[in-house]
């Protein structure tokens, strides 16, 4: 065997990704399940795209899977979050294991503070809200808020600096309540849609503490993944079942984010961040603009969607506008 291949194969994460496929052909063999990808090929195609893109952005694969799920394929909210968690909890998991084999710095401290706000809004969104959402409200509340988040990523770009931090510089007890919080509001959304409480806390770190992206897009990821076992374990411990159709789609996904995720993160590896942000906002004005065509609309749906975007817009850009005015207070020279 050349030496290059042997290397390769005693990296630890391909060591997890070659157990992985192991432990599921195993099972499908041994349940001669194999007649699940005539039934779900679409779902394996989903995934495919959804995990490359998870691994080349801070796009959880979730974050892909559930609009494309509810408003491509009209997959019931509740069984395209369940399937968002669970898939999540395997790929997120496993590029977890590959962030701290490899090493790879994230912000250790913004991750607990983050976890703290996340677990009780992961149970908020699961038992207290989702289940009072119509299927509607729930897809436009999803595509909305991501929308929100995409134009402001995109205004963001337009005061790019070239300085970043290696981590957050100063954890005052202001700061450590807003990550709380943050953890607490994108819990939330975790619940309702399987994910969300990464692109709050990235958010937050890139655009108020201009925390290098390279360090808050693998934070995130970890975070992420702790948040989807979190809310998977309630929902495994809930008193309503997950629906039998759930494992099914997971069946077919996880041989398919095992690879995509890695590719998807070789690909992004020398794009710049601008090419990163365009994607990202390729993505989101598709899935919204799709949305609008496909779910029908009601005046209280719209009223919805105007209400959330406003509010992410609102939570989002306060983070820009910060981070524009302590640079402009930075630069102002003192007499």
């Amino acid at each position: 065997m050349p030496k290059h291949i042997g290397k390769l194969f005693r990296h630890p994460s391909v060591i997890l990704g070659l157990c992985v496929w192991g432990g599921w052909l195993t099972y499908m063999f041994s349940m001669n399940a194999w007649y699940l990808f005539d039934d779900y090929a679409f779902i394996s195609l989903t995934m495919a795209f959804a995990s490359f893109i998870a691994g080349a952005t801070s796009e959880g694969g979730g974050a892909v899977a559930f609009p494309v799920l509810t408003i491509f394929f009209d997959i019931k909210p509740s069984i395209a979050r369940d399937f968002s968690l669970a898939i999540q909890s395997v790929g997120m998991s496993a590029a977890t294991f590959a962030i701290f084999v490899s090493k790879i710095p994230v912000e250790r401290q913004a991750l607990f503070y983050a976890t703290l706000g996340g677990i009780p809004g992961a149970l908020l969104g699961l038992y207290g809200i989702a289940p009072y959402m119509s299927p509607v409200y729930t897809k436009m509340f999803f595509v909305s808020l991501w929308l929100s988040f995409g134009v402001v990523i995109a205004y963001r770009h337009l005061f790019s600096t070239k300085t970043s931090n290696k981590k957050i510089r100063d954890y005052s007890f202001s700061v450590k309540g807003q990550l709380v919080m943050l953890g607490l509001i994108g819990g939330t959304v975790t619940g309702i849609t399987g994910s969300g409480i990464d692109i709050v806390v990235f958010s937050y770190l890139v655009l108020q503490h201009r925390v290098d992206i390279r360090i808050a897009t693998p934070t995130s990821v970890v975070l992420m993944a702790g948040n989807a076992l979190i809310a998977m374990s309630m929902r495994l411990l809930g008193s309503q079942p997950i629906e039998a159709i759930t494992w099914n789609y997971w069946l077919v996904s996880i041989p398919i984010v095992v690879i995509g995720a890695p590719l998807g993160a070789k690909f992004i590896a020398t794009r710049s961040n601008q090419f990163v942000a365009g994607l990202l906002c390729t993505i989101i004005c598709v899935q919204f603009v799709g949305a609008l065509f496909i779910v029908p609309q009601s005046i209280e749906s719209i009223l919805l969607t105007g209400i959330t975007f406003a509010l992410g817009f609102i939570l989002f850009s306060g983070f820009v506008h910060k981070t524009i005015a302590r640079r402009k207070s930075n630069q102002t020279p003192r007499g």
